[in-house]
This record gives C-alpha cells, structure tokens and sequence, in this order.
C-alpha cells in the first residue's frame, strides 16, 4: 500500500510531530497540575465568588438594626468561612481602623470597587496576621485567613477561613503554564533531536571509516527520507570507489605480468652481449625498471587496503621499528609513553615510519622518534640532523617520483615514493605530515593521527 507524500518520514514531518508532541507533553502537564496541584490549582480568590458573596453579605448586614447584626452575621457563617460582626467602639474595630490601607493588595481594592467600603486582609504572609482579638476557629492550628470589611457606621464585618481553598493568582497561574510549555518543548526538542542526528552521527562515522577501510560495510538506509537519501547516494558513490579501486589492481597486476617478461628477456639476451661495459649498463638499466615497477605496483596496491582495521599499541609500532635499527647497528632513540591505544592499520602505518626513518638514516643522521598525545590526536615526530631540505621543495617531495638532485642520489636512493606512500597512509587514517627544516640543520617530520579516526 502506497501511502501520501504527506504522510512519508521527511524532515517536515518530523518536525512538525515534534510540536505536536510537545503541545501534547505540555497540555498533560497542565492537566496533571489541575488534578493533583491540591489547593494551588484551583482558580485564584478574585475568581471564586468569595469576594461576590462577602459583598452581598456586607450590604445585607449593613441595611438591617445594629442589635440583629450580630445575629445576621452568624447565621450568614457557612462551612466554608465564618463571619462576625463588630461595633464601633470595640478593640477589634480599633484595631482594625489602625491598619486600613496597610494590606489586601489586589483583594481589597476590588471590595472596595464593588462596595465602596474599606477592606483589610489578614493571614498567613500578609501584611498583618489575625489577632488573638477577632474571633475564629481556634481548634486549628494552622492560622486562619480574614478579610474585614469596614462598614458606613464605622463597624467592620469580619469573615475569617480556617483553611485555605482558593489557587494562586492569575499571573502565577500563567507562569506556572507557561513553565510547563517551556519544559515540555525542551525535553521533547532534546529527545527528537537526539532521534535525529543518529543517522547523520552514522554518516559522519562511515565516511571516516571509509577513508580509514575502503572495504567498510555500507550504510543502513534509516532515518527520514531526505537522509536515506544521502545514505543511498553516498552508499552508490562508495560501490562504484570500491569498483574502481578493483578495476586499477586487476590492470596493475596484469601490467606487472606483461612488464616483467620482457624485462627477464632482456637480462637473458644481455648475457650475450661481448661487451662487459655495455652489458653493466644494460643490467643497471634493467634493475632500474625492475625496481621502478616493483615499486609502483606495491604503491598502487596498498592503495587498495587489503589490511582491515584494528585497535593495537602505537607505542609498541614505533619501539618495533626502533628494535629493528637497533639489529643494524643503528641506534634511533624513543621517546613517549609506553602504551598509546590507537584505531588504524598498524602494519601500514608501520611502513610510513619505516620510510620516514629510512630517509633519515640513508640521507642525514640517525632519527629521534617522539610520541605525544595532543588532546584528540596522536602527534609522532621524527627528526634527523642532515642538509635538509630546500624551502621550495618542502611539499614537492611528497609527489611521486619525485627526487633531490643534490641530496639524493639514484644509487643509495629508491624511486621517489616513499614520502607519496607515507603521506597516503596517513591521509588515509585521517591524519597529516608535515615536513619543516630545523634550526641548526636537519628535518622534521610530523604526523598527526586523530583519535577519532
């Protein structure tokens, strides 16, 4: 079954599932908060109809005798608050008269706009607690909350609570909400986003590993359509490398079957030849393409990779190849940790040291190797004390076949590809190398392995 463009997993929808899903998170919260928040969650005291009905009461009681207030007032008590009504002259009115004005906030001012009377708040965090001297429930021991009303004769008309059943105000209310959206639309956001970038995270680590293992699996086609996408164009583009890669081996072994038997025949049919100086030359020619082509095809062929990757000791790689000088009688100091864990081919890597010692050893001094570790990268430094190289020629002798007239000789010398072949390994890792000349004479090479390679 084919569904709608609309309902394919694209990019567009993701995102907009995110929104809804967060819209969803936030109004659950919302709701969850009402259900069980308890006294916090239910509408504000402006909102209640308290203040409508202690106006109505305060009206009514006003209007009748002051001898049935009293009366009026206990009778007018619910289960809810508890009202009383006070003379003039009692200590409770004057106590009362001397704070009006100093508290109820937003309260007060709408019984005073509704019955154009004074009014005064008490409880709990407000400006004036209730006093020993106004009536209330006293078998509580929470502090009750009170709002006096002052009526036209100067008496004032009390109703006290003994239990908070009123919410938050408005205003709080809305950040409450609003907190609850702000929350939801970051957890969500982070969550999706993580779902998200898995699949980019799989490109970006199948691409290094390519780089690093062109026999790397490919890709799983997953995520939203636009990257399935880019993961079936870069899974296309890596068979047709890895078809090509083939292709050049299968050419270049052929080619090394084709060259090699005219060049036995010619060092066969030199052995005929009378002259023993033109014959020398003749061999020094033909050992001189021999090596060319040896050298080329192994350049070729480890371009193809055929070792896997692995995790090994680098420090242990470089105390090899000084161990393997050390037989010859060349002494190449080491200098670094013990123990260096690393993510590579190590016998390839092993050969582009070897060719940077050996440069050092047939073309300056003994080397020193150092190790180091450089944050996210392994940083291997090998240095000589020799003539160096001219400043010129600095990025010219990693090109193929490239030589020093004056410095390298085709006698002592191999076929210029030795710096190509280090420097293609160590591009390979992800890494680089760097050639300098070094105060006093000498080179410095310098190789840089990411560890997230």
């Amino acid at each position: 079954m084919k569904y709608p463009s609309w309902l394919a997993d694209t990019i567009a929808l993701r995102f907009a599932l995110t929104q809804a899903v967060a819209v969803a998170v936030a109004l659950g919260l919302i709701l969850l908060f009402n259900a069980f928040g308890g006294v916090w969650s239910r509408e504000p005291l402006n909102s209640s109809g308290l203040l409508d009905e202690a106006g109505d009461i305060a009206r009514v009681i006003e209007a009748a005798s002051p001898a049935a207030r009293e009366a009026l007032a206990a009778a007018a008590s619910t289960t809810v608050f508890r009202a009383d009504w006070y003379t003039a002259t009692s200590d409770a009115s004057r106590w009362l008269g001397d704070r009006r004005g100093g508290g109820g906030g937003e309260t007060a001012n709408r019984v005073f706009a509704q019955a154009h009377r004074t009014a005064l708040v008490l409880g709990p965090g407000r400006h004036e607690a209730v006093p020993p001297l106004l009536d209330h429930d006293r078998s509580r021991s929470s502090a009750p909350y009170a709002l006096a009303v002052q009526l036209n004769d100067g008496s004032w008309l009390v109703f006290t609570v003994p239990v908070r059943y009123w919410g938050i105000s408005r205003t709080a209310h809305w950040i409450v909400r609003l907190t609850f959206v702000a929350l939801s639309i970051t957890i969500v956001t982070a969550l999706a986003t993580r779902q998200f970038l898995r699949p980019v995270k799989r490109i970006v680590a199948a691409v290094r590993q390519f780089g690093v293992d062109p026999r790397a699996p490919p890709i799983v086609e997953t995520g939203p359509r636009e990257l399935r996408q880019v993961i079936a164009t870069f899974n296309g583009m890596q068979a047709q490398i890895k078809k090509f890669v083939a292709y050049r081996t299968m050419m270049l072994a052929a080619i090394s079957h084709d060259l090699r038997t005219p060049l036995t025949r010619m060092r066969l049919r030199g052995e005929f030849i009378d002259d023993p100086e033109q014959q020398a030359r003749l061999f020094r020619d033909v050992d001189e393409m021999q090596a060319m082509i040896d050298g080329a095809l192994v350049f070729f062929r480890d371009d193809a990779v055929a070792e896997a990757t692995t995790t090994f000791d680098l420090s242990h790689v470089l105390l090899t190849i000084a161990n393997d000088c050390a037989d010859q009688n060349i002494e190449v100091p080491y200098t670094g940790p013990a123990h260096a864990v690393y993510q590579g081919r190590p016998f390839a890597l092993k050969r582009a040291f070897t060719n940077l010692v050996q440069n050092a050893i047939k073309y300056a001094s003994a080397p020193q190797i150092e190790l180091s570790c450089a944050g996210t990268a392994y940083v291997v430094i090998v240095r000589d004390r020799g003539p160096g190289i001219p400043d010129d020629a600095l990025q010219n002798v990693f090109r193929p076949y490239y030589r020093l007239e004056k410095s390298r000789n085709r006698a002592t010398g191999g076929v210029g590809l030795g710096l190509t072949v280090a420097q293609n390994i160590v591009q390979a890792h992800g890494g680089e190398i760097t050639l300098s000349n070094r105060s006093g004479g000498g080179v410095e090479a310098r190789v840089t392995l990411p560890l997230s390679a």
